[in-house]
């Protein structure tokens, strides 16, 4: 194995060169979509190519957000799944591609992704407060140590195969939740269980001994967060954790990271802390309805990872339903109604342009439907082993994020061997067997 030292420029396309017809839809991929913290981004929208205003990239190619606050978040991608292989999106991305028989255009991308890097390219940031971008020059000559392209390959191999298993989890993760909200619906929104459609009372248009009840009749106490303070004083001397809205994703469905650790006064962590079956369901703190709303289940599993008491942040609420056998079906209803976006959500909006919820109003005015003692006893064992499995695999991403993290820069200087790493990924991985039973029982 030799590795060699080479600038930065002299090993990578920088920008490649891609032609696009002027008039012509291509995929298109805006700087939102990354998320800092996945390999691949795939596109959503296509958009007509007008021969300027976008990067221009191919499969393959690596995004990397040259502009504060984005690359300091990390929102580095690697492209794939374009619309004829060619897309292009905001003017902010450098877009990296490997040279043929010179250097491998996966290992560019995690190359881009170390700290050495990452902090070489903050370090050439110049403009404005607030809209400083990295200089293509300056990232041009950093230098690296690189090894022979056999190398590169095989690193990065196995570090693709972290990712990729993370890919697959994530699509684990999609189909349980999908599967938990469409047995809700079937159930409670078209009266199907098991198959079967439900007989009517023609009185209450519901199934018999069902009821329309006021989510307030079904919750039994709810209390707005608390921030804390990042050190103890006298009046804070309680250490816990916070949920924030932005800790709930569709990314860590299941298991919570990064969450902060405050110190908070004893009667707010008392009255605040959150126990298993509670929900946490976020009021406030987006530009639109996309950024609010967002619940999360609290489970034993998702509360065994932290070694002290939990609460959620202030722009979130502690809702705690009045049994815990309503956890499930109150969980999936806040979620239904955030996607239907019926008219029957409260929503306001700030003279900052905050949008929240009027979560009294919300509560004491809007209905659902609460089924027989039988039929939710059956509900509940249908879907509570679902979160389960959701925080297995959530917490396992986590995991292989993790490890593929601590193996980066030792992969990349060189003070780990890709034998070591081989090995460390065949202890972290896992047959793929049930998440194609799990992909076919779904379809």
């Amino acid at each position: 194995m030799t590795w060699r030292k080479k600038l930065f420029k002299d090993i990578v396309q920088f920008p490649p060169r891609v032609t696009l017809e002027k008039g012509k839809s291509y995929s298109f991929i805006p700087m939102e979509v990354l998320d800092g913290i996945t390999k691949y981004v795939s596109p959503k929208a296509e958009k007509i190519w007008t021969g300027s205003g976008g990067a221009k990239f191919e499969d393959g190619d690596t995004l990397f957000a040259r502009i504060t606050p984005c690359l300091q978040n990390g929102k580095i991608s690697q492209v794939k799944n374009l619309k004829g292989g060619k897309g292009f999106g905001s003017t902010e991305y450098f877009i990296f591609r490997g040279i043929p028989n010179v250097s491998d255009s996966d290992f560019l991308y995690y190359l881009s992704r170390t700290e050495e890097f990452r902090g070489y390219a903050i370090g050439s940031m110049v403009g404005a407060s607030g809209r400083q971008r990295a200089d293509a020059t300056f990232v041009g000559q950093f230098e690296v140590n690189l090894p022979d392209l056999p190398t590169q390959t095989r690193i990065a191999s196995v570090l693709s195969a972290y990712d990729d298993l993370i890919e697959n989890n994530l699509k684990r993760i999609k189909l349980l939740e999908e599967f938990a909200q469409r047995t809700y619906e079937e159930w409670f929104v078209k009266f199907r269980v098991n198959g079967e459609g439900l007989a009517i009372n023609e009185d209450t248009g519901l199934p018999e001994d069902w009821e329309r009840k006021r989510l307030r009749d079904l919750v039994d106490y709810e209390i707005g967060g608390g921030w804390g303070e990042a050190e103890q004083t006298n009046d804070c001397s309680e250490p816990g954790y916070v949920i924030r809205g932005t800790d709930i994703d569709p990314l860590y469905i299941g298991s919570i990271k990064n969450v902060p650790f405050r110190f908070h006064k004893k009667s707010n962590m008392s009255s605040r802390k959150i126990q298993a079956g509670d929900i946490v369901f976020e009021v406030s703190g987006g530009s639109s309805f996309e950024g609010v709303a967002k619940s999360l289940l609290v489970t034993d599993e998702l509360l065994r990872q932290f070694d002290n008491d939990v609460m959620c942040a202030s722009f979130c609420k502690l809702v705690r339903p009045s049994k815990t056998e309503l956890s499930n079906i109150l969980y999936l209803t806040f979620r239904f109604f955030r996607k239907v976006k019926t008219t029957e959500i409260w929503e306001i909006r700030s003279a900052s342009n905050i949008v929240n919820y009027n979560w009294t109003a919300f509560l004491a005015f809007q209905k659902t439907i609460l089924p027989s003692g039988r039929i939710l006893d059956a509900f509940n064992e249908v879907i509570s082993p679902l979160y389960k499995q959701l925080f297995n695999v959530g917490n396992q991403n986590n995991l292989l994020k993790q490890s593929r993290d601590i193996l980066l820069p030792r992969l990349m200087n060189g003070t780990i061997s890709v034998e070591q790493a081989e090995e460390s990924f065949a202890m972290a991985a896992e047959p793929k067997v049930e998440y194609i039973k799990l992909k076919a029982d779904y379809e």
